[in-house]
């Protein structure tokens, strides 16, 4: 096939690209720049603009490209996290779906945050969604992909969980304390961590691709999610490093360096199933957080 991709450079992009190629597909790149190769497409989504004619001839489109959430929050910061994401993504979905030979797919990126913060319940992707900052622009991010399906083209919008890889994401940032033996559990550490491989992510996509049946939101996030606690004693077990640092001292430190957004991302509890995958038939290379801890850090 041929796909366009945004977002190619960041954790997911890079790794989905390097498949890709992988398995012989033709992968064009939007990006910022003025465009130095053949495979490279300017987009300006601050301007409105994507560099694409009419005629242009694109199989499907995976769209990851918005501003990091991995910083502290304030309402600059917010606005560029919204922005970036529903401006971006409605670019997109207008755009190919004004193509004479539209697109069979289009996958663009969401989140989990959509459900917003919910304990124990069990949260499937016809679960409502929630009322809090990340919750409201996930909801409007999705929405933004409308122009796409109502013009006939598959679209599908991957809620991913917490991806976990050593290059970049939550783990990345984990790690150095971990291996410190500073590491311990986030508040009272009861609040869920639905996780997913970078590797799953990646095959997922390129599963999602290949399966027409797949459209609408589909939760990227691994069968088994687990506590913080459990996280925390698990990562600390793969390391051999004690995690004995109290919940309460944690929750100070995150609030004192991230404020707003340790409580949306880290506190918050969303305890996610990946229903319309498992229904699917997708096979997870990774469903327990050990294993996948001990094969991602086993590279290391």
């Amino acid at each position: 096939m041929k796909i366009l991709i945004s977002g190619s450079s960041g954790l997911v992009g890079s790794s989905l690209t390097q498949l890709l190629n992988y398995n012989n597909h033709e992968v064009l790149r939007l990006v910022r720049f003025q465009p130095t190769t053949e495979n490279e497409i300017q987009w300006l989504p601050d301007q409105n603009q994507i560099n694409l004619s009419p005629s242009d001839q694109i199989d499907a489109v995976v769209h990851l490209a918005g501003e990091s959430i991995a910083d502290r929050w304030n309402e600059e910061k917010k606005n560029k996290i919204r922005e970036s994401r529903i401006k971006g993504t409605k670019l997109i979905s207008d755009t190919i779906s004004q193509l004479e030979q539209k697109p069979k797919v289009f996958i663009s990126a969401s989140a989990i945050g959509y459900y917003g913060d919910r304990g124990n319940e069990i949260l499937t992707e016809d679960s409502a969604p929630g009322d809090d900052f990340l919750a409201h622009v996930c909801r409007d991010w999705e929405t933004a992909c409308l122009s796409a399906s109502d013009n006939g083209i598959r679209s599908v919008q991957l809620r991913f969980g917490v991806i976990l890889s050593p290059d970049g994401g939550a783990l990345a940032k984990m790690l150095p304390v971990f291996r410190l033996g500073q590491g311990g559990k986030l508040g009272h550490g009861r609040q869920y961590m639905s996780w997913v491989s970078l590797e799953d992510v990646i095959h997922i996509i390129d599963y999602v691709l290949r399966t027409d049946t797949l459209h609408g939101p589909v939760n990227v996030v691994a069968p088994n999610p687990v506590t913080n606690s459990e996280f925390t004693n698990t990562l600390g077990r793969v390391l051999r490093r004690p995690t004995i640092v109290p919940g309460f001292l944690g929750q100070l430190a995150t609030s004192v360096l991230f404020g707003q957004m340790s409580e949306a991302l880290l506190l918050a509890s969303q305890l996610v199933e990946p229903t319309r995958l498992n229904d699917s038939g997708y096979n997870f290379q990774y469903q327990t957080l050990e294993s996948a801890l001990r094969q991602i850090l086993s590279r290391q």
